[in-house]
């Protein structure tokens, strides 16, 4: 750990999440500046969406946080994340699984968000021709393959990808509380990575 990290809190939110040799990013340099209230939310929001769910288990949580850090390509957090779910039981499929998912959000994201901006019959009558064979029977199960999808659109703002997913997770059996928990772990987890990174 830097010796710049003074902050007790901060040091304890890298602790729980295992980051070691953390260097403070210009973000985080500012808030520890001045002993900044955020960290003591930041470090509750954290610990709460990843420890206190109510609707995800231990794995689930931190594969959709390692999904998040994917999507924002942070790599301590991704490394972090990764250890978190195989000590809850993750398989490398499941791992594999959470990071091409979020990477076909990421394309899919990009092009429906296109067709909704446009609302041109030639986009929207054109095949997407986007191959998606991994939803199809995902290692993860159907239900929680879209939930994750539904958390990262959330993060990507596609209008359409949302919606489609909710409505997918909802008919997979799933309830809209999880889905609220699912999204909200996103959230916290994409503004602690705007701190870290």
């Amino acid at each position: 750990m830097s010796q710049e990290i003074q902050n007790e809190t901060f040091v304890n939110l890298l602790n729980d999440l295992q980051i070691n040799h953390y260097q403070p990013s210009a973000n985080a340099q500012a808030l520890l500046l001045v002993d900044a209230r955020y960290i003591k939310d930041l470090k509750i929001n954290v610990g709460n969406v990843l420890s206190n769910a109510q609707y995800l288990n231990q794995k689930e949580s931190y594969l959709l946080a390692l999904a998040v850090a994917v999507n924002e390509k942070f790599d301590l957090l991704k490394e972090a994340f990764t250890a978190k779910a195989k000590a809850a039981g993750a398989t490398d499929a499941e791992i594999a699984e959470v990071i091409a998912a979020t990477s076909l959000m990421n394309t899919n994201n990009v092009f429906y968000r296109f067709r909704h901006f446009m609302q041109k019959d030639f986009y929207t009558n054109q095949p997407a021709g986007i191959k998606m064979s991994i939803m199809m029977n995902p290692v993860l199960g159907k239900e929680f393959f879209e939930l994750l999808s539904l958390v990262i659109s959330s993060i990507n703002g596609c209008e359409m990808c949302v919606t489609s997913h909710e409505q997918s997770v909802l008919q997979h059996g799933s309830s809209e509380s999880r889905v609220f928990e699912g999204v909200k772990l996103g959230a916290i987890i994409k503004g602690l990575i705007t701190i870290l990174s």
